[in-house]
């Protein structure tokens, strides 16, 4: 299985404190990795580290076998799919859905003067019918739902055909409905060994989608635990984690936790 991430012991310092304190971490082509920790832990500055959309202060990340600061970053993002829900703010709020999807291609916000192929508009629309938007292809951006906002965001980050898909909180502010369409449409995506490696940050247990093979836990910038999902997302370790006593249960391949009495 191909290094797709290789993070040696990277620190992220903004002035004395450790954002990311000396962690170590490999992602291989296959697997499906989900980021969990307290706010503050360090999930999203790991993330932009891994998105190479950040330095580290030290250590050594390869991102698709290149490393960063040693390679141009020009022709290596289009390969990394990225989607968070701080990216939601940067889209003009009148484009339309076809559009949002579509502009992925080239990494803007806005469609202006370039152009676009023919295979770029049949790539556009599979996208939207896989995630369930291509109902809401001439809608304005600024018209969704919070879910229909996050399914385009996800949609569009894979319009570059990424080897790497880098998902912030796709779950967050969604209610029970839009949160459990959303799971349904990753773990299918998950599953599909064609699909792109994906980390997935989330602060819930129950967004983790099926099909998720590995966890990493994150607790005031360090590793608590990384591995396997069903050996690390465990009450112990997520007790360690979160700082309270946690309780885990397993229903097929969806986990749900609760404080422990």
């Amino acid at each position: 299985m191909p290094e797709v991430l290789n993070c040696a012991d990277i620190v992220v310092r903004r002035g004395t404190r450790h954002l990311v304190d000396h962690v170590d971490w490999v992602v291989n082509d296959t697997e499906r990795w989900v980021i969990l920790g307290p706010n503050g832990a360090g999930k999203t500055t790991l993330m932009m580290v891994a998105s190479g959309r950040m330095f580290p202060t030290s250590g050594r990340v390869e991102i698709l076998g290149e490393q960063l600061g040693r390679t141009d970053m020009a022709e290596l993002r289009p390969l990394i799919g990225w989607a968070s829900s701080a990216m939601i703010n940067d889209v003009p709020p009148g484009e339309r859905v076809a559009d949002v999807v579509l502009t992925g291609a080239y990494a803007v916000t806005g469609r202006w003067r370039e152009q676009y192929e023919s295979q770029d508009l049949m790539r556009a629309a599979q996208l939207m019918f896989s995630w369930g938007i291509d109902q809401l292809a001439t809608r304005t951006f600024a018209t969704l739902s919070e879910g229909e906002r996050k399914r385009t965001m996800i949609a569009r980050a894979l319009m570059s055909n990424p080897e790497i898909l880098l998902l912030d909180e796709p779950g967050a502010g969604l209610d029970l409905g839009g949160r459990e369409d959303l799971v349904a449409r990753m773990s299918e995506f998950a599953t599909d060994l064609a699909q792109p490696c994906q980390i997935l940050i989330t602060h819930h247990v129950e967004e983790i989608p099926a099909g998720f093979t590995h966890a990493l836990l994150l607790r005031d910038g360090k590793v608590v635990a990384a591995g396997p999902i069903g050996e690390v997302v465990t009450g112990p370790w997520l007790s360690s984690t979160f700082g309270i006593p946690v309780k885990v249960t397993r229903v097929g391949d969806r986990f749900l936790a609760v404080r422990d009495a």
